[in-house]
């Protein structure tokens, strides 16, 4: 069930909840929040440092998949009133990415958590573009 009240558009709030920081921020709006899943957002720049040729390219999407557990982790501690721990990724598997968004789309990226042990989070990611899936994936993130 969603907890998110409305939906987070202000890119200074959104980067206030993960470590990373500009000009290395791949997610800019929050949809949705629960303890089980997020929705997170992207849309695509020319400026971006994963843009080329005018496709955001595959580490890209990789990236801001990272960066959306990374900002559930962030809203779950901030709604906490703490300091939220940097996370990395541990381990990424079952990757698919069936096409390159375009600079201008906007990427909306569900991760739902499968399973969280000691610091440790195992988690099935799906992003949509214009609608359609273009990439999906399971990772393993690690908090330090």
């Amino acid at each position: 069930m969603n907890i998110l009240p409305r939906k987070i558009t202000d890119k200074a709030v959104v980067e206030n909840l993960i470590p990373q920081k500009a000009p290395f921020v791949m997610v800019d709006s929050l949809h949705a929040f629960s303890s089980e899943m997020i929705t997170a957002g992207l849309t695509v720049t020319a400026d971006n440092l994963f843009t080329d040729n005018n496709n955001f390219q595959e580490s890209g999407i990789i990236e801001h998949m990272a960066q959306s557990v990374a900002l559930h982790t962030g809203y779950d501690f901030f709604l906490k009133e703490e300091h939220a721990p940097t996370g990395y990724i541990g381990a990424i598997k079952k990757i698919t990415i069936e096409e390159l968004p375009k600079v201008g789309d906007t990427l909306i990226t569900t991760v739902h958590i499968l399973q969280e042990f000691m610091g440790i989070t195992l988690v099935s990611v799906s992003t949509k573009c214009n609608g359609e899936v273009i990439a999906i994936g399971e990772m393993k993130t690690a908090l330090a």
